[in-house]
């Protein structure tokens, strides 16, 4: 079995020479069993990601039992034509569909969400996005890893100031990728893309079905 992921920058491999901007998916096989297939990249929406040839590779690799995990939503919302309830929904039913005439198994994410603060509490930046994913989980009965949950919950839980460092936040000089410094709040870094990939890999164990042969801990075994 493999592992797929087709989405955006959130999740895309690190670029050489923008280290340590990162993408989650460039960290997951650390913490996974299987091989990982990352064709993820910058500024993808779904439909640039059909148009430019990937999903069709994404597709063209896939084996019988292959897990495909889905993650769009940033630039998507840049488009009238890919509006949640509309184009966006349609290019990820048509993607769940292709993985399942494979004999594949499609896994939907909401998007990792912004890090944007006002009073303490991270404000949600993806519109009816999320909720779009997680209906359409529902409808078709895919697996959901809700990325917006977590990674908004992870932000609250560090705090303003604390969170800072799971983002591309750089101060001038600090790396030669960014001389000038950068304050980014949407791109992780290198320690927040592990944070969130080790979050997945769990997610992926729970959906799998995994670790439920081993004994519960509170059952008295006997003597």
């Amino acid at each position: 079995m493999a592992i797929h992921l087709a989405g955006d920058s959130t999740v895309a491999p690190q670029r050489a020479g923008e280290e340590p901007m990162s993408g989650w998916g460039h960290h997951l096989a650390r913490f996974v069993d299987e091989p990982v297939c990352n064709l993820a990249f910058g500024g993808a929406t779904t439909g640039s990601f059909i148009d430019s040839g990937r999903w069709a590779e994404v597709i063209g690799n896939l084996e019988a039992g292959d897990v495909v995990v889905i993650q769009f939503g940033h630039n998507d919302q840049k488009y009238p034509e890919l509006d949640a309830w509309g184009g966006y929904t349609d290019n990820l039913r048509g993607f769940v569909t292709d993985v399942r005439q494979r004999d594949a198994r499609p896994i939907l994410c909401t998007s990792a969400e912004r890090r944007r603060f006002e009073a303490g509490r991270v404000m949600p930046s993806h519109g009816a996005y999320p909720n779009a994913v997680r209906d359409l989980a529902a409808e078709l009965e895919v697996p959901l890893i809700d990325l917006t949950v977590f990674t908004t919950w992870l932000y609250e839980d560090l705090g303003d100031e604390e969170s800072k460092r799971l983002l591309s936040h750089y101060a001038p000089g600090e790396y030669p990728a960014w001389p000038e410094g950068l304050q980014d709040d949407t791109h992780f870094s290198d320690e927040g893309a592990r944070r969130v990939a080790a979050f997945v890999a769990r997610a992926l164990r729970a959906i799998g079905r995994r670790d439920g042969d081993l004994p519960p801990a509170g059952r008295q075994l006997p003597r």
